[in-house]
Formats: C-alpha cells, sequence, structure tokens
C-alpha cells in the first residue's frame, strides 16, 4: 500500500501546476493533503476511483486538508473533538481494518513566535487525540507538523534556532510524541541522511540551493514497524513550497 502527504499551500493553484500528473504517476492508495486554502464547493476533483473527505477552516482561503483513498474507510471524523482546535479543518481521520489514516496541518508558531503559547496547547490535545485512537487499533498520522526534529532535518539550524518551526519547545513536543510511542519513519529507514527536506522558502532560490526543512512527516505506531516498507521524499516535484512524501506498508 502506498500513502502519500503533500502540503499543497492552495489546491487549486496546485492543480494548475501538476497534482494530477503527480497522481497519475504514483497512483497511491491514499493521499493526504493539506493547506487546501478552500471552501465547500469551490472546486471539482478529477480523480476517478477515489472517495473524498474533505475538512474545511471556518476561515476562507485558509488552512484546510483532505483525503483521497481508493478503499471506502470504515468510518471518517473530523477534528480532534476539542471546539477551539477544530475550527481550522486541520485533522481528517479514516478508519481502515488495521490502523487508521490521519492527516493533519499542524497550526505554524507564526512570526515572532505570536501562536507558540497556542501551538503548545495543541501539541498536546493532538497527542491526547492520537493515543485515544491507538486504544482501538494503530495509527499512521501525515502531515505538515511545521517542525524540523533535528539539527540534521533543516540546512541552517543554527541560524534558525528560536525560529518557528526549530523552537527548543517545538522540538521536544515532537520528542514527546515519538516517546509516546510512535516512529518517524522517514528516519527509521533514513538516520543519517542529511539534505532531505520537504519545504523550502520561496526566496533567495532557496530550492535550487537545497535550503530547505524537513517538516512534513510519516509517523507510526510502534506495533506496525514489521509493516513499513519504505519512506519516500517526492523532492523532484514542484507544485507547492512543499513537496510530496510517502509511506509504503506491507
Amino acid at each position: 500500500m502506498k500513502l502519500v502527504s503533500w502540503n499543497v499551500n492552495g489546491l487549486r493553484a496546485c492543480v494548475g501546476k501538476g497534482f494530477y500528473d503527480f497522481m497519475k504517476e504514483q497512483e497511491p492508495d491514499i493521499m493526504c493533503v493539506q493547506e487546501t486554502k478552500l471552501q465547500a464547493g469551490q472546486i471539482k476533483m478529477e480523480l476517478a476511483g477515489y472517495h473524498e473527505y474533505w475538512n474545511y477552516a471556518e476561515k476562507k482561503g485558509y488552512s484546510g486538508t483532505a483525503l483521497f483513498t481508493k478503499e471506502e474507510p470504515k468510518t471518517v471524523s473530523y477534528g480532534i473533538g476539542v471546539p477551539e482546535h477544530d475550527k481550522e479543518g486541520r485533522v481528517i481521520a479514516a478508519e481502515y481494518a488495521d490502523f487508521y489514516v490521519v492527516t493533519v496541518y499542524t497550526p505554524n508558531s507564526q512570526n515572532e513566535l505570536a501562536r507558540l503559547s497556542y501551538r503548545m496547547e495543541w501539541e498536546d490535545a493532538f497527542r491526547t487525540y492520537l493515543k485515544g485512537l491507538e486504544k482501538n487499533k494503530p495509527v499512521l498520522c501525515c502531515g505538515d507538523m511545521n517542525v524540523a526534529h533535528e539539527e540534521i532535518d533543516l540546512k541552517n539550524p543554527g541560524t534558525n534556532h528560536q525560529n518557528a518551526g526549530f523552537t527548543d519547545e517545538e522540538r521536544e513536543k515532537f520528542s514527546r510524541l515519538l516517546e509516546s510511542g510512535f516512529i518517524d519513519t522517514y528516519r527509521y529507514f533514513y538516520p543519517d541522511r542529511e539534505g532531505a527536506y520537504s519545504w523550502w522558502s520561496y526566496r533567495m532560490r532557496a530550492r535550487e540551493r537545497n535550503t530547505g526543512w524537513r517538516i512534513d512527516y510519516f509517523i507510526a505506531s510502534s506495533v506496525l514497524a514489521e509493516r513499513l516498507a519504505d519512506a519516500l521524499i517526492y523532492s523532484e516535484v514542484y507544485g507547492s513550497d512543499h513537496c510530496p512524501i510517502g509511506l509504503i506498508v506491507k
């Protein structure tokens, strides 16, 4: 089974920049999308053979997630069940026979860390949510988690320390998530690989120079370790300031 996750930074824009070509080439069984920046009825997808599920932000043109899947899930839920965290369309969970697939768009701490305190509340609530799902069956969670966990996960850790996405607080929350029983699947397969990034600023020719950050993840419940076959970063795929990432599951 092939799962793919992509922060498209506006799905309508990404559709005009090769989204369908990527889907036809890769044919993922499950495609998770973040930052759709859509409201209901603003796009009609041309994805024959896929079931579609959408979670929209209340604020127009902001945030939002989607999940496209060949197999119809047993159940689908939206948000994490906490009203203050469920206004921005950030989470969809699809239940399958053997596991849940969760797509998430983690809040950005923003310039001058204006939203860091909210982000800390979100992190605790989201971790609690995932662990709650795990009581029923294992979890595969993917998306833009807006943190470079270790120094290897961004080009310039020294000059970015305590900037949004590389604060000690955000990194510690991600460590706590992994310590609670999840695997960072890319580092599971490639613990020492450098230059493996999923996001690049549009400024300063960052992508051309590979001055990037790895802030998009597939994390998996540890009990799924034996079923993990490979983790992928499609760094050659354009269409957004993020590239798609993938996971192959046996």
